[in-house]
């Protein structure tokens, strides 16, 4: 007798158990469901946050331009032989922002305009890179000042008159100039002895002279452009560069490479 009683005791306690798990696993359950509609409305809400600041494209980016092209220093050996020095070869980039429409307003001009986040996906192995800003009437010419060199951002003036020094950072309000900038590589080869042919030209051909492989001085990177119009709203788009050294038909090593790029980069508001 006292066997039967005490198997349903134990029986009994393992229905309780049984019970009590039973009513924790709903409770988690039910916890987990509460947690997963909460974030699915919080979701919604974010979604459809991010869709009303952006069911009109203001600010995109539709043409890219870049020119490739080489200088070095040179110095005249006694047997006439020639030594190429601080082999540089350079990218001037024209990134054009279309702000959607000839007719002008608070919303699709600028305020201010920012450069950040750079990163580079691809170094070249050979060289000393960096990017600069470019003035606009020294674009597709070398030149490297120091001071226009960028660390880590790059904030540009923005201005509504037409005539303008494009020596510092500069632009139009209504987006009528690029954004300009130049990649440099440096010192890709020093105290490189060619002869004095008298067909010398300093430009990309010293590449081929100096026996310089393209692939060892490819180079790719990217960075973020930051905008806030005239109602105070805050823009950005990522922007992905690959130094364009040579296609089907011809390279650098001719002389110069131009190539123009049409992207679908939007900027899209966040604030």
């Amino acid at each position: 007798m006292n066997f039967i009683k005490k198997r349903l005791d134990n029986k009994s306690l393992i229905l309780l158990i049984a019970l009590i798990i039973s009513i924790i696993f709903f409770v988690i359950l039910f916890y987990l469901l509460c947690i997963s509609f909460i974030n699915k409305l919080s979701f919604e809400k974010f979604a459809l946050d991010i869709y009303d600041k952006n069911n009109r494209q203001i600010f995109t980016i539709d043409k890219i331009v870049l020119f490739s092209s080489c200088n070095s220093d040179s110095s005249i050996n006694t047997n006439s032989t020639i030594n190429i020095n601080n082999l540089t070869q350079y990218t001037d980039i024209a990134i054009f922002i279309n702000n959607s429409s000839n007719e002008h307003d608070l919303s699709n001009t600028l305020n201010s305009v920012s450069i950040k986040n750079f990163s580079f996906s691809n170094t070249p192995k050979l060289g000393s890179y960096n990017i600069y800003y470019k003035s606009l009437t020294n674009f597709a010419k070398y030149s490297l000042e120091e001071e226009n060199l960028i660390d880590n951002e790059l904030d540009f003036q923005i201005l509504s008159s037409d005539e303008t020094d494009y020596s510092t950072p500069v632009l139009f309000n209504n987006c009528a100039n690029p954004i300009t900038l130049s990649y440099i590589n440096s010192n890709i080869t020093n105290d490189y002895t060619i002869s004095n042919d008298n067909s010398i030209s300093y430009d990309g051909s010293l590449l081929k002279k100096c026996n310089i492989l393209l692939d060892d001085i490819s180079c790719s990177f990217s960075f973020t452009i930051f905008i806030e119009n005239n109602l105070g709203e805050k823009f950005k788009c990522p922007v992905y560069i690959n130094i364009p050294l040579k296609n089907d038909s011809n390279s650098i090593y001719d002389g110069s490479f131009t190539y123009t790029y049409n992207p679908d980069f939007v900027f899209y508001r966040y604030e």
